[in-house]
């Protein structure tokens, strides 16, 4: 059934000022739970409705009720706490005006035991479940990228090494996953930054990465056991994997093409679809997606998340011929190239922006496959 999704959007939304007013006198102790309970589900039915409206056909619940796209680790996961201003951060370049925004995911670290503290996964499904006119998504950040929250000195107390921490939190995913398949969801993403280092050697100075097959072979192994898991689980569940190279408040982090990762992670990792982003040259060329094997989708992020400038149909069409060269048309699909608020203040767009762009993804849609 995945396969004829062909106009489909990463996952996060723009918040309303109204929610991020309420969300902040919520954590002020200003607001009751149950009060701020009903604010993020009227979110998510506008979420709901403006994806089904926009004509596309696999839904989330816009994300609204996270901080950032990392809250399936951050608040849902115990045994972290917030980090120093020495923690690494990527750096971030926003092409509109140069500028390096402030704000980031809040930094943690790894400080005790990890363990699952709320399952805010199983809430968003069971929303959606009761909500979504259609099939729906639960929208996961890889537990490869909690390697970022391992500080010497700390972290090592409880876990020895950086990858003994991943597979604990891998652990604990395997879980969720199994609760969110009895829940009811088919269909699942995993989005997974940790290939920066492999694709952009700032990526890996940063990251202080230095085995690069190592870390490559880290990765693949670590997605795919929770890929299996959830295929164990039901064996026709939909497991997506999404790629970019940073979104926040309109900036980017890393850049680099695909084709260091290309033939082993389109070859190894076990996913039904890959959503690429693609909508500037940071991202290189399509000539890697020669190495997708049939059977699998490549869902290509052009239409841009970060800007308000529309896309045309034409160039869109265009973009979507050269990489059928590379790869069959009915393995392509297209979809903007990340979430519009992959943190909660969202990228520099308006609500009608959004909607706008989401319209024009499934428009080309129907144009290239009818």
């Amino acid at each position: 059934m995945s396969t004829r999704i062909r106009a489909e959007h990463v996952g996060s939304l723009l918040r309303s000022p109204e929610l991020l007013e309420t969300r902040a006198a919520h954590k002020r102790g200003e607001i009751p739970e149950e009060d701020f309970r009903e604010w993020e589900d009227r979110a998510a039915l506008d979420a709901i409705n403006l994806q089904r409206d926009a004509g596309i056909e696999v839904f989330t619940d816009g994300e609204v009720r996270r901080d950032d796209f990392m809250a399936s680790v951050v608040e849902t996961v115990g045994g972290m706490e917030p980090a120093g201003e020495s923690a690494a951060r990527p750096h971030w370049h926003r092409d509109s005006d140069g500028a390096e925004p402030e704000g980031d995911v809040a930094p943690v670290v790894i400080s005790g035991s990890l363990y699952r503290k709320s399952p805010q996964s199983l809430t968003e499904a069971g929303f959606l479940a009761k909500n979504a006119p259609g099939p729906f998504k639960i929208t996961m950040a890889s537990p490869t990228m909690v390697a970022g929250f391992w500080r010497p000195g700390i972290s090592e107390r409880v876990y020895p090494t950086r990858r003994e921490a991943v597979a604990a939190l891998a652990g604990i995913y395997r879980q969720d996953i199994a609760g969110l398949l009895d829940a009811g969801v088919t269909w699942l993403q995993l989005d997974s930054l940790a290939y920066w280092s492999n694709i952009d050697p700032e990526a890996a100075k940063l990251r202080r990465v230095t085995d690069l097959e190592g870390n490559l072979n880290h990765i693949i192994n670590i997605d795919n056991s929770l890929i299996r898991a959830a295929r164990a689980k039901n064996p026709d569940v939909t497991v997506a994997m999404h790629f970019c190279r940073g979104n926040m408040r309109s900036a980017w982090s890393v850049r680099g093409g695909y084709e260091p990762i290309a033939e082993r992670v389109f070859g190894e990792v076990e996913v039904n679809r890959f959503l690429l982003e693609y909508d500037t040259d940071r991202s290189g060329g399509f000539e890697p997606l020669r190495f997708v094997p049939p059977g699998k989708t490549v869902v290509l992020g052009l239409v841009s998340s970060k800007t308000p400038e529309l896309e045309s149909v034409d160039d869109l069409r265009r973009r979507i011929d050269e990489a059928a060269r590379y790869i069959p048309l009915d393995q392509l699909a297209i979809s903007p190239q990340c979430g519009f608020a992959s943190t909660s203040q969202g990228n520099l767009l308006t609500v009608d922006d959004q909607r706008r762009k989401l319209e024009l993804v499934v428009e080309t849609a129907r144009a290239v496959w009818g």
